[in-house]
């Protein structure tokens, strides 16, 4: 009998023994990952543990929900990590004007690679399946005892297999493969499971794609989402400075899968997601008369380059409507650096847009762009249940940049072929 990538990964990480669904088992961890949201509490909690930490460069602190500081709160916050990660001689230690989103900064930085067993204090840690590794959100506490002893305990999740075929219409992105795949499982559908991806049609989608999809296997309660590696995984990782051996993962032909899910991408539609739920999906040929306040775009789901490169081509040469205010926030520093030598920048300020360095801020209602009583907002990150960009009056619909972009230019939700 064969093994999913997730059994291949748990067994390489836990003494080679074969393992099942089911399992409970200590791992050696590869990476522990904390932000300004949740370090401070682990740092907290590893104080009363230990006073060393068991290996410094296997630790990523990153500042990046609450930069630029919103309050003093924030700003003890920072500084409790800047010290901490001085006095751990914490090499993978990222601030504002040097990092940016956790989810985009470490694979960028190379601190994930195929294979490999990632904790992070966030529920989108999952990102990192793109790469061909298991990912998974933990709690402070637990990433405090990882910290301290370089492993964590696991139940092996079963798997559910995702087979992709066809390609993708105009105007359709990873978002719209996750949100599809989240309406059809619903938010709590694949609980403890891992969504493996697969299939003919994995070759047609970049590496953004791939993020999003991971980011948002968590919107259908899954543990992590995970894709074959293939040569656009090993094209990414020519660019990286921090090198290793790129492990070509692979699932085996006989592998036990839960179930299996075929998706034809070639029949997916641009899609948005109404409020209050990611799974309550829609074309967005279907939506009409939605006006919007604001459009969001950027956050750890879609604030790569190829993001803002879409987006940028909708708004070439075009205003925002008045009634309407545009975020758009990179992933990264490079991310932006990128932006403002492809001239996406001077198109996006021509636009009307504001731009901002890169922070969650808005996604989570932290600040840089929180939405008042009854107001509603286009987004391109992961969630829109009430009260997650400001008031509870306040909706969030979430979409791919391109209908971002044209919804903030028609001042209501639309289809980028409606202002091309």
């Amino acid at each position: 009998m064969g093994f999913t990538m997730t059994e291949k990964i748990f067994k390489s990480h836990s003494g080679g023994k074969e393992v099942k669904p089911g399992d409970v088992l200590f791992a050696d961890v590869d990476l522990g990952m904390g932000t300004d949201a949740t370090m401070p509490l682990a740092i907290k909690e590893f104080r009363k543990i230990d006073k060393n930490i068991f290996d410094p460069c296997k630790i990523a602190v990153i500042q990046d929900h609450f930069v630029p500081a919103k309050d003093i709160n924030s700003a003890n916050n920072s500084l409790i990590m800047r010290e901490f990660a001085k006095e751990m001689n914490i090499s993978n230690y990222f601030e504002l004007g040097r990092g940016g989103i956790c989810h985009h900064v470490v694979p960028d930085e190379g601190l994930c690679y195929p294979g490999d067993l990632i904790i992070g204090a966030d529920s989108h840690t999952c990102t990192y399946g793109a790469f061909g590794a298991f990912a998974t959100g933990v709690g402070s506490t637990d990433l405090a005892f990882f910290m301290a002893t370089g492993k964590l305990w696991f139940k092996v999740p079963g798997a559910i297999k995702v087979v992709l075929t066809g390609k993708k219409k105009p105007y359709v992105q990873g978002k719209d493969i996750i949100l599809h795949l989240v309406s059809l499982l619903g938010v709590d559908g694949a609980t403890y499971k891992v969504l493996e991806f697969t299939g003919d049609g994995v070759k047609g989608l970049d590496m953004a794609d791939r993020i999003t999809i991971c980011n948002m296997a968590i919107e259908a309660g899954a543990k992590s989402g995970l894709f074959e590696v293939d040569d656009v995984t090993v094209d990414f990782y020519k660019g990286i400075e921090n090198k290793r051996e790129v492990q070509h993962l692979k699932i085996d032909e006989d592998a036990v899968y839960e179930r299996v899910i075929n998706i034809d991408i070639s029949s997916i539609e641009p899609l948005v997601a109404e409020p209050f739920l990611p799974s309550n999906v829609k074309p967005v040929s279907e939506i009409k008369n939605v006006k919007i306040h604001q459009s969001f775009i950027g956050s750890c789901t879609n604030g790569r380059i190829e993001d803002m490169r879409m987006a940028a081509a909708i708004l070439k040469d075009k205003t925002i409507h008045p009634d309407v205010r545009l975020i758009v926030i990179p992933g990264t520093q490079q991310i932006y650096k990128e932006m403002v030598k492809e001239g996406l920048m001077e198109i996006f300020l021509n636009s009307g847009a504001i731009m901002s360095p890169p922070t969650c801020g808005p996604c989570l209602g932290g600040h840089m762009g929180i939405l008042g009583e009854h107001e509603v907002c286009i987004a391109t990150s992961n969630r829109n249940f009430v009260g997650r960009m400001g008031a509870t009056t306040s909706k969030v619909y979430l979409a791919n940049p391109a209908i971002a972009a044209a919804s903030a230019i028609k001042g209501e939700i639309c289809s980028p072929e409606e202002v091309r």
